[in-house]
């Protein structure tokens, strides 16, 4: 967690919000990532397909992008939800020996 020094100034609470936020930093590189996929997906389902096969594929594309496009506001509420709980520990609205 924090540095005995980070915590005598600023009280546990300070690095228990930096850890948290750093966790928060990857929950939004996924969600960018996640962003990246579904442009992929959507590039995928604006090709012209001439065969059943290949619209067949293309549909099966679009079910899937439905399902990651869920995955992807989940990320985001995620995202806001760790926002939220940095902020409490950095406001001592949390306690370090939780862990979170």
């Amino acid at each position: 967690m924090g540095s005995d020094l980070t915590d005598a100034v600023w009280g546990s609470g300070l690095g228990v919000s930096l850890e948290v936020q750093e966790l928060g930093r990857k929950v939004a590189q996924c969600s960018d990532r996640v962003e990246e996929v579904l442009a992929g997906f959507h590039e995928v389902q604006l090709l012209n397909w001439e065969s059943p096969a290949g619209q067949a594929y293309r549909d099966a594309v679009g079910l899937q992008a439905v399902a990651v496009r869920r995955a992807a506001d989940r990320l985001r509420e995620a995202s806001a939800a760790v926002a939220a709980h940095a902020r409490a520990a950095l406001t001592s609205e949390c306690s370090a020996g939780g862990r979170y």
